[in-house]
C-alpha cells in the first residue's frame, strides 16, 4: 500500500513517530516509549504538588526536547475540601462493617504505613486544583484528564501554549469537550482498564470520530496489538491509548506479583466494578471486588468515600505482597500481554503488526 497509514494528525500535532500513547504511573516507562518515537502520559494524580513538579523536570532531563503529558482526576462531583479524616468520618456504619467482614474472612493484614490516598486529586478539589497548578507552571505539553472535563482549565492552558486532552465514555461528553475546545478527545469503551463508562470501544470511537471534525481522536480500551491499532485508525481515530499492555514490561516498577499476574490473566480475570472507587472500574478480580458483588453487599459509596473504605484493603495487600488478595486496573485486552518486553520493544512490535495488518488488508497495489 502507498504512504504511511500510521503517519496520522496526532503524529503532526505532537510531532511523534508514531500514533500510540503509552498511559502509565511509572517515569521510566514513559521516558522509553517517549524516546522510542511514541507519545506517553504520566498517571500523577496520587501525588503531591512537589513530587509532580519533581517528576516533571526529571523526565525532561531525559526526552531531549520530546513532548510528553501528565494526567491528573478532576471530578467535579468530590468536596470542595476535606481531609481523610474528615471525610472518612462520613463513611456509614454499615460501610465500615462489611469491610471489616471482608478483612476478618480473608485475613487481609493491617497497612504497613499511612494509606496513601492524602494526596489523591479525586479526593476533594483542593488538592485536584494545586496539582494543577504545578501543570500549568511547568508548562507541560499536555495535560490530560482522566476524571472530569478539562473544559475550566482551557483558557489557562492555552495560553501557556498547553494542549488539553479529554478523556470521555460517552458522545455526549465528547461534545461538550469538542464544543469547548479541547486539542484532542480520547473516546474510551468498556473494555478499557480503570475509571469506564458501558460503550464498547468499537462503538465510542466511530461515534465521537464522525462529529469529531478535525480534533484528533484517539481510542482507547482493550488496545494491546498491533491489530488494534490498525482497527483503530480505521475508525476514524488519529492514535490509541494504552495502559494494560506497559503494566508487565521490563522498565514497569508494578509489583513482580502483579506483573506475573498480568501475563497469567484473560479477560474473565477482569471486572467492572464500583466497589474500588465507588465510580465503574475495571480491575482484576479479588477478594475485595467479588465480595462486594454479592446480593448481601452494600451499595458501593459514592466517590470519594468508596475510595476511601477500599484503600485500606488495597493498601495492606499490596504492602504484605499477598497475591491472593491484589488487583490491579487491566483491560480487556490483558490476554495479549503475554511476555515480559522491554517497552521500546513492545511499541516496535505493535507498530510493525498494524503496518502487517494494512498490507494484508490493502496490499501493495
Amino acid at each position: 500500500m502507498s504512504g504511511d497509514p500510521l503517519h496520522t494528525k496526532l503524529c503532526d500535532m505532537l510531532g511523534i513517530e508514531f500514533p500510540v500513547i503509552a498511559f502509565t504511573h511509572c517515569k521510566d516507562v514513559a521516558v522509553a516509549v517517549i524516546n522510542g518515537g511514541g507519545f506517553a502520559v504520566l498517571g500523577e494524580a496520587m501525588h503531591t504538588p512537589e513530587d509532580i513538579e519533581a517528576d516533571v523536570r526529571w523526565i525532561r532531563d531525559r526526552v531531549e526536547g520530546r513532548p510528553f503529558g501528565i494526567d491528573l482526576v478532576l471530578p467535579s462531583s468530590v468536596p470542595p475540601a476535606g481531609s481523610v479524616e474528615e471525610l472518612m468520618s462520613n463513611i456509614p456504619d454499615t460501610h465500615r462493617a462489611f469491610a471489616q467482614e471482608i478483612k476478618e474472612r480473608y485475613d487481609v493484614p493491617d497497612p504497613k504505613g499511612q494509606v496513601d490516598l492524602h494526596q489523591w486529586g479525586g479526593l476533594n478539589q483542593e488538592l485536584a486544583r494545586a496539582q494543577l497548578d504545578v501543570l500549568l507552571e511547568e508548562r507541560v505539553p499536555v495535560i490530560a484528564s482522566g476524571l472530569g472535563s478539562p473544559a475550566f482549565m482551557l483558557d489557562a492552558a492555552h495560553e501557556r501554549g498547553i494542549k488539553v486532552f479529554g478523556l470521555v465514555g460517552k458522545a455526549r461528553q465528547a461534545k461538550r469537550q469538542l464544543e469547548a475546545g479541547v486539542d484532542a478527545i480520547i473516546a474510551q469503551g468498556y473494555d478499557a482498564a480503570g475509571h469506564t463508562g458501558n460503550v464498547g470501544t468499537l462503538s465510542i470511537v466511530a461515534e465521537v470520530a464522525a462529529m469529531a471534525g478535525d480534533t484528533p481522536i484517539i481510542a482507547a480500551g482493550g488496545i494491546t496489538t498491533g491489530r488494534h491499532l490498525a482497527a483503530s485508525l480505521c475508525l476514524g481515530a488519529s492514535g490509541v491509548w494504552t495502559g494494560t499492555l506497559w503494566l508487565a514490561c521490563r522498565e514497569s516498577d508494578v509489583d513482580m506479583i502483579i506483573k506475573e499476574r498480568i501475563l497469567e490473566s484473560t479477560v474473565d480475570d477482569t471486572t467492572f466494578s464500583t466497589s474500588i472507587s465507588g465510580m465503574t472500574m475495571r480491575v482484576l478480580r479479588c477478594p475485595w471486588t467479588e465480595e462486594w458483588a454479592k446480593p448481601e453487599a452494600p451499595a458501593p459509596l459514592q466517590a470519594p468515600y468508596q475510595m476511601l473504605l477500599s484503600s485500606d484493603y488495597i493498601q495492606g495487600a499490596n504492602d504484605n505482597r499477598r497475591a491472593d488478595l491484589m488487583t490491579e486496573a487491566a483491560g480487556q485486552g490483558v490476554s495479549f500481554v503475554t511476555s515480559m518486553k522491554p517497552a521500546k520493544q513492545i511499541l516496535f512490535d505493535m507498530v510493525e503488526e498494524a503496518l502487517d495488518t494494512f498490507d494484508g488488508i490493502c496490499g501493495d497495489g
